[in-house]
């Protein structure tokens, strides 16, 4: 018997192994040494994990990833990623090169924090969101924005919060529940949760006529009135996850409430809104959506 070793860190990408069942080195697949070799000719910001405790004494792991040049006594603005969906984890030691670090080098603090809900903190911490998704995700990641503003490198006047599929849900539903946030950008969000597949919302939330409450008090939709900050909402027409339906009616909600938005829809474009050149102007239109709005 063989088993398949995937090992990375924060600084350190994949080295690819086989071991038999006593743990010993069979074969060595991929190490990236010639990407460490050319990694080593970088500057890369690197991500620095730590934990704080919330107003509720919960505490919450999260990593920070600083501007390029960083000084402590600038203040910077803010980008929160998160996902915060049921069992999730996106505060993990491995190995990501992305947008984020794209980010920090043009100026920006970028933080994730997973909060309740989320996964590798015991069954206690998983299971609170139970028949009431969003409240306790989108509470934390409100009391992660007010600590952030906390810190002396921070400018609490420029945060803004995003994420995509679950955590453009957050991000929606975090602008209607703090004005902490000048900005957010919520991409393929679920609204509403009559809106999302049964097999997903029915096994955390039960039925609606079970559930009234948790249904409607976690919906972006119900609390359209409450919109704080600049919103960017975006998805794509062929969305078979969450359907467009879940943006349309949200959207009719925000323009009867009065409130401007930014919107943009992707054509013939699915959940991951991938193809030609859209996910490359998905994201320059995210950069410039912050610059306008941070900067």
């Amino acid at each position: 018997s063989y088993y398949l070793s995937e090992f990375s860190s924060a600084t350190k990408p994949p080295v690819y192994s086989i071991y038999n069942k006593k743990g010993k080195l069979q074969y060595l697949l991929e190490d990236n040494a010639e990407l460490n070799k050319k990694l080593s000719n970088f500057k890369l910001p690197a991500k620095e994990f730590f934990s704080f405790k919330t107003e509720d004494g919960v505490e919450l792991n999260a990593w920070m990833i600083k501007p390029e040049g960083f000084d402590a006594n600038r203040k910077y603005p803010v980008l929160m990623m998160q996902y915060s969906g049921p069992e999730s984890q996106e505060v993990l030691d491995k190995w990501e090169i992305g947008w984020e670090q794209y980010l920090a080098g043009k100026g920006y603090l970028v933080v994730c924090v997973d909060g309740r809900g989320t996964g590798a903190r015991g069954e206690e911490f998983r299971k609170q969101p139970y028949m009431n998704l969003g409240k306790m995700e989108s509470d934390d990641q409100i009391a992660a924005a007010r600590y952030l503003g906390t810190l002396n490198y921070v400018d609490a006047s420029r945060i803004a919060i995003w994420g995509w599929s679950y955590g453009g849900y957050i991000s929606a539903l975090s602008m209607s529940k703090s004005k902490l946030f000048k900005a957010g950008i919520s991409v393929a969000p679920i609204t509403h949760w009559k809106y999302y597949d049964t097999a997903f919302t029915e096994r955390f939330m039960r039925m609606p006529k079970e559930n009234p409450k948790g249904y409607s008090s976690s919906s972006p939709i119900d609390l359209a009135d409450n919109l704080s900050g600049r919103l960017l909402l975006i998805h794509g027409t062929m969305d078979d996850n969450v359907h467009i339906q879940n943006s349309y009616e949200y959207a009719d909600k925000l323009i009867q409430a009065g409130k401007q938005f930014d919107m943009f829809i992707y054509p013939n474009r699915d959940h991951s809104i991938r193809g030609g050149n859209a996910r490359m102007h998905l994201y320059q239109m995210k950069f410039d959506f912050l610059e306008k709005n941070l900067k």
